[in-house]
């Protein structure tokens, strides 16, 4: 089972992959990054990122029908953020001890294919080995 750095070097190995990381959404910290950030610094991409996670996984309004208002997961699974150039696709990671952490991968919008960075994102949120 991969670690950080694993993952992420297999999600920059996506067509149109400029950088990924795996954000804390709870501190705003990157617990890894490679390639390119937007902006050109990943502590500050990973900051902004996970204020915006952190409201998604904190609404109400997006759980489930019938949701266990005691249940760890957030609510929502990814989040796809589309600029005129690129794609930002966050996927929330289960892990057994807080589930407070997402993949974060940056796509070129010519060269990037969202639909296969999807599927390969959750899989390697599920493979994902942290600790």
């Amino acid at each position: 089972m991969p670690g950080i750095d694993e993952s992420l070097l297999e999600a920059m190995r996506l067509p149109g992959a400029r950088g990924a990381s795996l954000v804390d959404w709870i501190s705003g910290l990157a617990l890894g990054a490679v390639g390119d950030a937007p902006g050109g610094d990943p502590e500050a991409t990973a900051a902004e990122t996970a204020e915006l996670a952190r409201h998604v996984a904190e609404s109400g309004s997006l759980a489930p029908a019938g949701e266990a208002a005691a249940e760890k997961e957030p609510p929502v699974e990814d989040m796809i953020v589309t600029t005129a150039d690129s794609y930002h696709l966050l996927r929330f990671v289960s892990t057994p001890f807080d589930s407070t952490v997402f993949l974060h991968l940056w796509l070129d919008r010519n060269d990037g294919n969202l639909a296969l960075a999807r599927i390969r994102l959750a899989e390697m949120a599920d493979r994902l080995v942290l600790g």
